[in-house]
Order: structure tokens, then sequence, then C-alpha cells
């Protein structure tokens, strides 16, 4: 099993905050990016397998996270 990046840490704590769930998350970031965004899409991202700017961008401005965060 992969293991989180500091940022998909920081995106999960985020949503536990939020009291928001993955799938709410995704369809919010295909919602504002028109991307299709699914669990693979969005696991890749938290554990560093996939590194799209635009979906990092919008997972950023959804859930509030500073862009220091993402890096």
């Amino acid at each position: 099993m992969t293991m989180l990046t500091d940022y998909g840490k920081t995106v999960k704590h985020r949503l536990i905050d939020l009291g928001m769930t993955q799938k709410q998350l995704q369809d919010a970031i295909t919602a504002k990016t028109g991307l299709y965004c699914d669990t693979s899409n969005l696991g890749k991202i938290l554990t560093g397998q996939l590194g799209s700017a635009r979906i990092i961008a919008a997972i950023n401005d959804i859930l509030g996270i500073d862009k220091e965060d993402s890096a």
C-alpha cells in the first residue's frame, strides 16, 4: 500500500475538520474544473503518484488549504 504524502495527510485532516467525504470532494473537483475526478485519481494525488496542477489547485480552493501546504 502506498503511503500518503504530507499533502495527502493535510487533505485528509481538512476533510475531517469540514465533515466532508472524499466523494463530496471528488464531486466538487469535477464541478469546479470540468475534469473527471474519481477515487483512483484522488488517491494518486494524495500519495504523490499524480500531480495535476488544476486538480490540486481545486482541492486547495475547496478545502481552504494554503499553497505552501500543497508543496
